[in-house]
């Protein structure tokens, strides 16, 4: 299956852009008082369905991956931000008051970037880690 590494990482990236990209356009639009649309059948479920394929090709690669790519961690960061990301992206979207779900959204988005970060610098500091390690 290691054949299929570079597709299999395609589609993960694709669906990682798509999904953020996604999260940023119902966000906004439930910021803008406009929740029925965020919440509508359509992008709701069209999230479903690359949230699905983006979880599917990480656990591809997870499978196919070498296990020294675990070592350092960097894995892991990124994989113990996900609730951290799907709560507030929850709560961007539904909770009761506008402070509420703005809060929710900012938050939502640096758990997306911190994510995003950690997986382009296999590091779980992030780009940070040049910044620390000099």
């Amino acid at each position: 299956m290691i054949e299929f590494y570079a597709q299999i990482r395609l589609a993960h990236i694709a669906a990682v852009m798509t999904s953020g990209g996604l999260f940023v356009l119902r966000g906004l639009f439930a910021q803008a008082g406009r929740p029925a649309w965020a919440l509508a059948r359509a992008p709701r479920y069209f999230s479903y369905a690359v949230d699905t394929t983006l979880l599917t090709a990480a656990l591809m690669l997870v499978t196919i991956l070498p296990s020294g790519v675990f070592a350092n961690g960097w894995l892991f960061a990124k994989l113990a931000l996900l609730p951290v990301y799907i709560g507030f992206g929850w709560g961007a979207l539904r909770a009761g008051t506008p402070g509420r779900r703005r809060g929710c959204f900012v938050a939502a988005l640096v758990a997306y970037g911190s994510m995003f970060a950690i997986a382009r610098a296999h590091d779980p500091l992030g780009p940070l880690a040049s910044l620390i390690r000099g």
